[in-house]
């Protein structure tokens, strides 16, 4: 039985069965093709396959996700490690890691032929950032005190949105650097902007991107924290094995996020871009976590963004890092329990296509 006539078979099985509604936060409000982990179940049924109706909603930070969750708004968030770090240590928010999905590969990006240089150069000048609630802030902060320039004073800090909006603040001169995750970075030099990007090289020995949620949710549900993490994991080894695959179902399945302003095929290659440079920190961040497990969150991957974090006062203590990581014994491996070389060879086919219509 193909892939397709699967899927089909598995939906028309749990036509008559209810879905658990399930939601996560998305600190980005661009859910494009660089997020295959949490939009591609949706696409290829994975989710719904395990039981669960899972709405992905995209907000204007990690921060916010953090507190939509915190009150109840949303089952899931998709954070930043410095967001993680600061809620159970600064915020007394009992979050916990259950997914490891990226490396810090935030930069900040500056023109290439205009005058900085170096970080130094930015004193004075006007730093853009897509929101001030994402987890970037904290990295940006470090960044500039790391090189003699106080964030409060001799910068200033600016919310510019994602995007063309971004970029164009950019260009326009409004700001002379954005400060982005990697795969932002590389859609504004899709558009044509060449740029030289600052940053930390310890930065990608750290984690970045973190799927989590409350340890109360933990308690109460978590058959459905391991099936989440389970489907997204699934989604993760199809998109490593055939990411030309993910960029074709995440058209399909969402049009309106394609992107517009060229000839189809500079559009392809645009995308195929963009999620290669978020493949290439979803690898390391599975390198970082050890290398065994899909999705596995290890305890001491944190002490470094900890110790990172603390230096650059943007806490003003640590605890031990066992706490920022769900602790339910065989959680990783339940979650890695699924037909691998099956996912690999639907990926290699790609004859999943027309199932995200079923």
């Amino acid at each position: 039985m193909s892939a397709t006539l699967a899927f089909s078979a598995s939906v028309k099985a749990q036509e008559n069965e209810p879905l658990q509604e399930v939601s996560i936060a998305l600190g980005s409000q661009v859910l494009n093709v660089t997020y295959p982990w949490l939009m591609m179940p949706v696409a290829l049924g994975y989710w719904r396959d395990e039981g669960y109706d899972v709405n992905v909603v995209g907000v204007q930070g990690s921060l916010q996700g953090l507190q939509m969750m915190a009150s109840g708004g949303v089952d899931l968030v998709q954070f930043n490690s410095s967001v993680l770090i600061q809620a159970n240590v600064e915020n007394g928010i009992s979050a916990r890691g259950v997914m490891g999905n990226g490396v810090i590969d935030w930069g900040l990006g500056v023109k290439e032929d205009g005058p900085i240089q170096s970080i130094d150069d930015l004193k004075g000048k006007r730093i853009g950032i897509v929101s001030l609630a994402t987890g970037g802030v904290p990295m940006l902060r470090a960044l500039l005190r790391q090189n003699g320039i106080d964030p409060d004073r001799d910068v200033n800090i600016v919310a510019v949105g994602a995007g063309t909006q971004a970029l164009q603040a950019l260009r326009s001169g409004q700001v002379q650097g954005l400060m982005f995750w990697q795969s932002a970075l590389t859609s504004f030099e899709n558009a044509g902007t060449e740029l030289r990007i600052l940053r930390d090289p310890e930065w990608r020995e750290m984690p970045d991107f973190t799927l989590g949620t409350l340890q109360s949710t933990i308690d109460e549900d978590p058959e459905m924290i391991e099936a989440i993490v389970r489907g997204a994991n699934k989604a993760t080894l199809f998109a490593m094995t055939n990411p030309e695959c993910v960029r074709r179902i995440h058209w399909e399945h969402f049009p309106s996020t394609k992107p517009t302003g060229a000839d189809t095929e500079t559009l392809e290659q645009w995308d195929l871009n963009l999620l290669n440079a978020q493949l290439d920190t979803m690898r390391s961040a599975y390198e970082l976590h050890g290398g065994e497990l899909l999705g596995y969150v290890d305890p001491d991957a944190f002490v470094g963004i900890q110790e990172f974090l603390y230096d650059s006062e943007m806490i003003g203590d640590t605890i031990d890092t066992d706490e920022l990581v769900i602790h339910r014994e065989g959680f990783f491996e339940a979650t890695n329990d699924f037909d691998h070389e099956e996912i690999i060879e639907s990926a290699k086919n790609c004859d999943v296509m027309g199932s995200s219509q079923s």
